[in-house]
């Protein structure tokens, strides 16, 4: 469900003129191909046949229904159709309706900054390779169109390349076949025998995820698009998704802080700042 206020949806149909059913002078058909088109679902789908089923209503249902996210990205794409259609009519665009553009485009971006998962922006890569970066790249854009089911191969292909990637710079020995959750176990043990980390508890929480990664072999090879698979549910999805980007987001702590400690920052980059 999306989170709209009654003054953003005030705002918005009256931007797009549904007072009366309508939505921006779409008919049925133009309406259900630009809303496929801009976001692949249905606006004719029954789950949107809210009060009347007019238009209005079926966009008002797909507000409720649509993440952040995807009631963004279409609102977005309304603003710019309504923009199109004054330019092309050669219909003079007014300051009050300017200004209610511009409410409205504000609305779409709060939408949009949304997210299921919370450390998403920790999927990023440690070197400058472009492959990574693309790699880290398409993860992100997954989860942000609200397909997290779609990124889980993508996400398990990452995060053994990123564990390899630490276990390089601090000359953890691995073989070429050695599975994820034992890259992990090999960075765990650098970290308690380096006195990284201050508590037991952190090492028992670190510890659980070396069980976690092992599962997600299995999830990667039979529940993802690494292969001809059922596909893992979404919210399970968004589940493993997060627990993996939270793990991230620890180490990187954990990481700049150790750069700090040693006098690298100058010399390093951020991973934060590193272009994609």
């Amino acid at each position: 469900m999306a989170k709209l206020t009654g003054i953003e949806k005030w705002k918005l149909e009256k931007l797009l003129e549904m007072g009366s059913g309508y939505v921006l002078g779409f008919s049925n058909r133009t309406l259900q191909e630009f809303i496929f088109d801009n976001t692949g679902l249905d606006i004719y789908d029954d789950k949107y046949n809210y009060a009347s089923g007019s238009k209005a209503n079926r966009l008002r249902a797909f507000w409720e229904q649509e993440s952040n996210y995807v009631v963004g990205e279409l609102i977005e794409d309304l603003l710019e159709c309504w923009r199109t259609q004054r330019i092309v009519s050669g219909s003079n665009i007014t300051s009050s309706e300017q200004t209610l553009y511009e409410e409205c485009l504000k609305v779409s971006e709060k939408l949009k900054q949304d997210s299921a998962v919370e450390n998403i922006d920790a999927i990023h890569p440690t070197t400058d390779d472009k492959d990574f970066a693309l790699l880290a790249k398409s993860i992100r854009e997954s989860v942000t169109r609200n397909e997290p089911e779609g990124a889980l191969d993508r996400l398990h292909t990452f995060i053994v390349r990123y564990i390899r990637e630490l276990c390089d710079k601090h000359s953890i020995g691995y073989g070429k076949n050695t599975p994820l959750h034992s890259l992990f176990g090999g960075y765990i043990k650098y970290l308690r025998e380096n006195n990284i980390i201050e508590s037991e508890m952190t090492e028992r929480i670190l510890k659980s995820s070396i069980s976690v990664l092992e599962a997600f072999n299995n999830v990667r090879n039979n529940q993802s698009f690494a292969h001809d698979n059922p596909i893992l549910n979404y919210h399970e999805s968004i589940l493993i998704i997060n627990d993996i980007s939270n793990v991230i987001r620890f180490i990187e702590s954990i990481e700049l802080k150790q750069a700090a400690r040693q006098g690298k920052l100058k010399d390093e980059a951020p991973w934060e700042d590193i272009p994609f």
